[in-house]
């Protein structure tokens, strides 16, 4: 990087790394946490340097990316139990199955991804992006 200026040596990765940590437990947590981590997102988002605002503006994206898949996820799984009675609802439920699963993977990735860029002091390359 000859010319250029490293924003990230210079900036604090402290609170991206703790909302990316809370991000992370949110598998555990059913989401509080992940949550927390989005509402620290948003308030740090501000006043963050360019570096850190495009890590903040990928965890903000994931955690709503991640809600309307997984309000998706919930409304198939919700049609398909009752229609499973009457066999028909059971592609649906398999269907959500992978749902579930794609989604979680998705979360998980990207919340790799992030913490990887953080690590390296790097900007998310892609912030606005639906997949990594």
């Amino acid at each position: 990087m000859t010319g250029q200026y490293d924003y990230g040596a210079t900036e604090d990765r402290t609170m991206p790394a703790v909302a990316y940590a809370l991000y992370i437990l949110g598998f555990v947590s059913v989401g509080i946490t992940s949550l927390v981590g989005l509402i620290m997102a948003l308030s740090n988002q501000a006043t963050a340097g360019p570096v850190m605002r495009t890590h903040y503006t990928f965890l903000v994206r994931t955690f709503w990316i991640g809600f309307v898949w997984s309000f998706v996820w919930g409304l198939l799984f919700a049609i398909s139990i009752p229609l499973s009675f009457i066999l028909i609802g059971i592609p649906l439920l398999l269907l959500s199955k992978l749902m579930l699963s794609l989604g979680v993977v998705w979360y998980g990735v990207r919340c790799v991804v992030g913490v990887v860029f953080l690590a390296q002091g790097e900007a998310v390359p892609r912030p606005y992006s639906w997949l990594i």
